[in-house]
Order: structure tokens, then sequence, then C-alpha cells
């Protein structure tokens, strides 16, 4: 077992923490404080450094980047803001339906509009109003025209909804058929239909996009559906199993921002004649605290190595990435909001004012216990994944 990292994910590593340090920070505050998404001061270089990008392969003009190296990655831009990152990343989920299911006609079609260099976003249309964790509930309908398909129906809380150059959407080709009717569509941006609606206002993640989209009779080629009809549901369980790690990963980008502002100001503020670091009861939080980020580090390592093993064919890891990913993503949601909220009480009232970051780490972090499959589907997916469980193996 070698937990050294190699040159190409220390390359990656390093590359994205100096864009996280010298491009992502200095714009966070003003940013979270708007509630936007500064999509022309960002996108450009963002795309430049491949950032958008870096989960597509070379062959497509990405940045080939294995789903363990773009994990890292992602640590490093939840570092340094994660409103931003969140925005910048969803390229990462958008494309990954494409890469699972698509076949080479729509691999080449698609993806190098989301190539490196090219400032393009993409958006993962899945979630509406009365269907969240239940995807069987999806009530977009599409309906079939000859050669296309037409599209009707609403989309919420979609990161960069509106604003998306590509669309992965999921809808109903026959609703009284369930999971069996639903099927998936790589959209354009620019189809007549597509309209963005509320600009949501969120608590945290502020300086990402959010909005809900409406479809109004798009016209969709069915060149582009993916996959085929009813397999729209495992291509959505398997698009979760594969970026869950990238989620985990931004969740220990948070918290491992927080516990550093934490630890600094432990050191400098004095109390009682001493650094209160040298109180028991702070230096003992902070422990807590470090244990938490380096155990999350370690599941969402294994959680990528596992993704990187199913994606090159590996059934043992395929079996296992399920529960491997959502242990992953439900532990370091959880550790992103125990830390983030401990750093605020390292702080004190201090921690509380918007002068200092902590609060809005705090605010942050309670998104990773949320999207992509909430902590309590997680746990709803290691349970159902026990049912075939026979013994609890090292290897």
């Amino acid at each position: 077992m070698d937990f050294e990292l190699d040159d190409e994910q220390k390359a990656a590593v390093e590359m994205a923490h100096d864009f996280a340090l010298n491009e992502l920070r200095p714009l966070a505050e003003e940013w979270d404080k708007k509630g936007e998404f500064p999509k022309d001061l960002i996108l450009k270089k963002a795309a430049d450094a491949g950032l958008t990008s870096a989960g597509i392969p070379e062959e497509y003009g990405g940045g080939g980047l294995d789903p363990l190296t773009s994990a890292m990655v992602f640590e490093e831009m939840f570092w340094g803001c994660a409103g931003l990152a969140t925005s910048i990343g969803a390229n990462n989920l958008a494309v990954a339906p494409i890469l699972i299911a698509g076949t080479e006609e729509q691999k080449k079609k698609w993806l190098p509009r989301l190539s490196e260099g090219e400032a393009k976003l993409a958006g993962f249309c899945l979630t509406e109003p009365e269907a969240g964790s239940d995807v069987a509930g999806i009530k977009t309908t599409a309906k079939d025209e000859g050669d296309h398909y037409v599209l009707n129906g609403q989309k919420c809380f979609i990161t960069n909804g509106g604003i998306s150059d590509v669309y992965t959407v999921f809808a109903n080709t026959d609703p009284e058929q369930g999971y069996k009717g639903l099927a998936g569509f790589i959209v354009g941006g620019d189809y007549e239909g597509i309209s963005m609606g509320k600009h949501e206002d969120k608590l945290g993640i502020r300086a990402s996009h959010t909005a809900e989209v409406f479809f109004d009779n798009v016209k969709v080629p069915k060149e582009d559906l993916l996959g085929g009809i009813g397999k729209a549901f495992y291509i959505v369980m398997n698009t979760l199993d594969q970026t869950r790690a990238g989620v985990a990963a931004g969740a220990v980008g948070i918290a491992r921002a927080a516990f550093e502002e934490a630890l600094d100001y432990a050191k400098q503020r004095v109390q009682f004649g001493s650094p209160i670091i040298m109180n028991q009861g702070i230096s003992f939080k902070l422990t807590d605290m470090l244990m938490d980020i380096e155990a999350g580090r370690k599941l969402y390592y294994y959680a990528g190595w596992l993704a990187k093993k199913a994606a090159e064919g590996d059934k043992g890891a395929r079996r296992n990435l399920s529960t491997g990913s959502s242990i992953a993503k439900a532990f370091c949601g959880d550790m992103a909001m125990r830390v983030t909220t401990d750093a605020v009480q390292v702080l004190g009232g201090y921690g509380y004012m918007k002068d200092y970051p902590v609060e809005k780490y705090m605010r942050d972090a309670k998104i990773m216990q949320i999207y992509e499959g909430t902590a309590q589907i997680q746990r709803l997916v290691m349970a159902a994944n026990l049912m075939g469980m026979k013994e609890l193996k090292q290897f």
C-alpha cells in the first residue's frame, strides 16, 4: 500500500492549490456577499487551467484526470472557495453520464465543447420540485415525435441552471412505467424553449449559480438520447457513485480551510496570559478536528481509487464502489459540518462575525450533507448493500 502521490497527482494538486489561492480566495468574500457566480471574471481562467474539463479524457480535449486525482483537485478548489468551486466543478458531474453511457458519436459531438480552453459550463438536470431523492418520481416528460423528443418540465436547484452551454437532462418517456420510463438526454443550452427560472438565494456556496430551469417544448434529436429508454435510473446511480468521491473531497477542503483558520487564531489569541491553544479544551478540540479531516481524506482517497478501478473495468471495485463512495460522502459531509462548527467555537464571538471566514465555511459545509444524495440517502444506500454482505474483509 503506497500513500505517496505520483508525479501527475502532485502536479495537479499543486496547480489546483495555486489557482485556489490566487484566483478563488481573492473573489470569495465579495461574491459570497453578492450571491452570484462571477462567470466573466473566473470562468476563462478556470478553463485555461483545465479545471472545467479535468475529468474529460484527453482524446476529447480534456485533462484526462482519473476520479481519484480529480477528487484531489476538488479538495484544493473547495479549500479556496466552495461556492466558486461548485460552479466550476459542476462540469464534472454533468459530463459523467456522457462518459458512462454515451456513444462514441455523442462523446465526439459534445465533449470537445467543454474541453480545455473552452470557457463553457455544463449542468446536471435531475432534481425537481417533487423529485429529489426519489429519482423515479421525475415529472419532466419526453415525448417521442419521430426523429426527435420534445421535453417539457421544470428542474430546480440546478448548479449553472440557465447559464450552461450543455445540459444532461433526465425525463420520463412514460410516467406509468416509473423508473423504467426514465431516459437521459444531452441538450444544448441554446435550444429553443429553455429558460431560467428563480435564481436561488442560498445559505452557503453563495458564489455558485443555482437556479430553476424550464423546458417548454424543447426539441432534442434522437441521436442525443443517452443509453436508451429505461436506462436513466442506472446511469444516474452510476454517475453519483463515480462523483461522490469529489463531493467528499470538497467537504475535506472546506473543513481544512476552517481548521487552518482556527489553528492560527488559537496560536495568536491570548487569554489568561497564554495563547488559547495551551488550554486543553481548545487543543483537544483542534486535535479532534485534525483527526476528522485526516480520516475523511483517506475515505475519499479510497472511494476515488474504487471509482478509478471501476472505470477501468475492475468488477470487484465496481461492486464495492456504491458502498465506498456513500461512506466517504456521508462521513465527510457530516465531518465538515462538525469541523466548521468547532472552528466557529474556537474563535468564539469573532467566529460568529463576518470579519472572519469561519462563519462562511460553516454555511458552505451544510450543503455537503445535502447535494448529490443527502446524508440519510447515503445511509440508505449502505443499508441496502448490507443485505448482500456476508463478511467484512480487509481485502
